[in-house]
């Protein structure tokens, strides 16, 4: 599918975005959730390398490019109302987390 044709299939919000969950290929673990532009999703697509857009600094942003914990795209898809999306990665270094864990999601909230 060309850029312009997936771009056109997708859904962003008000700021341009769309939200993406991150998940290592091999083993489904969800590693992240984070926003991707259409700049992102181009820059992605075309490196073979995930990039996001921060909304805290306001910039793209190439997910490992200082902590070398790169993410190297191996699928991409969108849900059914293009709007959430979703990336395969093998991820380099084990760590997605910018606290040093391999996930974002390791707080278990307790249901009793």
């Amino acid at each position: 599918m060309q850029l312009a044709e997936l771009l056109k299939n997708l859904k962003f919000n008000d700021q341009g975005l769309i939200p993406v969950i991150t998940q290592d290929y091999q083993d489904n673990t969800v590693l992240m959730m984070a926003w991707m532009n259409a700049e992102a999703i181009a820059k992605t697509l075309e490196t073979g390398e995930v990039h996001y857009w921060s909304r805290s600094r306001q910039e793209l942003w190439h997910k490992g490019a200082t902590s070398g914990h790169i993410q190297k795209l191996k699928q991409f898809f969108y849900d059914c109302d293009g709007d959430t999306l979703l990336v395969k990665v093998e991820q380099l270094g084990g760590i997605a987390c910018h606290t040093g864990a391999r996930s974002c999601f390791f707080t278990e909230v307790s249901l009793d």
